[in-house]
């Protein structure tokens, strides 16, 4: 059995009512609102493809469609990126800004994500580009330039009140995981380290570098730890350094993210924020911690 989900941005909803009501009727399931006007669920829908059929309907409507199985939706372990993912910038691009080479960095950061590049080369060619970066600005790009993705907190907060472990883990650097994972209410971070000469970055990265094969590795880990199976788990990211964790999970999400990602994952959101990440399990409005 499976259960088709409709989501937009609550920023900006953009979702007609009586447009749900059709895609219900053309897909022949049971319509419950978990947001009214915002996101909604259809319970066993009887057509063949009710994807498929709701995307034709919406056209152009920035609407997130998901078709998903019905059993087991509320995860008991959240794993996400940081990065374009839990805040809403890549933290070496704007380190990179600091010192004046942000287009240089950035190009690298894209076609990395995109997983055009070795990953681990990759970032070890942009850390080195930042030798000599004093500590203090890196604590203003911190303080001053990384902002929260919208619904972040609600998604940690809601799934811990609900019995889930949470786990940020990052390609990107302790120095913002740690920082920002305490500030959203996750369980646990892991990052990155960044490598000092004094109050400068060397330029260098302490091994192992966190990259896809670690990203699985903790996933399947927590999950063996609390006993639960990879249908219970939830993975979210946006770059090609999530995909396997992504493809692994029970509830694989792609966020806003390369198109190789989207393609790849159980479910993509592109127009929501992360609170589409509790309306795919179910939860509604009235359950969501804020």
């Amino acid at each position: 059995m499976s259960v088709l989900c409709l989501i937009a941005n609550p920023v900006d909803p953009m979702f007609d009512v009586n447009l749900a009501l059709a895609i219900n009727r053309e897909v022949a399931g049971e319509l419950n609102w978990l947001n009214h006007g915002v996101a909604c669920e259809i319970l066993f829908p009887h057509a063949p493809d009710p994807a498929a059929i709701a995307r034709a309907m919406l056209g152009d409507a920035p609407v997130d469609v998901a078709l998903l199985p019905a059993d087991k939706r509320r995860k008991q372990l959240l794993i996400a990126d940081m990065d374009s993912t839990m805040i809403e910038q890549e933290c070496i691009d704007e380190l990179a800004a600091a010192i004046g080479i942000k287009p240089q960095i950035a190009a690298i950061t894209e076609r990395a994500m995109r997983g055009e590049l070795d990953f681990a080369a990759a970032l070890d060619t942009r850390v080195a580009l930042l030798a000599g970066l004093e500590r203090s600005a890196i604590e203003a790009v911190r303080r001053e330039q990384i902002t929260l993705t919208p619904g972040g907190r609600a998604l940690v907060q809601t799934m811990k009140a609900y019995g889930a472990y949470t786990a940020l883990i990052s390609g990107g650097f302790t120095f913002f995981a740690d920082h920002f994972a305490r500030r959203i209410g996750f369980d646990e971070a892991i990052a990155n380290v960044l490598e000092f000469d004094g109050d400068v970055l060397a330029g260098t990265v302490v091994r192992p570098i966190v990259d896809k094969a670690i990203k699985l590795n903790r996933l399947k880990t927590l999950a063996q730890e609390r006993g639960i199976g990879l249908q219970q788990t939830l993975a979210v990211g946006d770059g090609a350094n999530d995909l396997d964790m992504i493809r692994a999970a029970g509830l694989g999400v792609a966020f806003h993210a390369k198109p190789a990602v989207a393609a790849a994952a159980g479910a993509r959101i592109e127009h929501g924020d992360l609170t589409a990440l509790l309306y795919l399990q179910g939860f509604t409005d009235e359950e969501i911690v804020r």
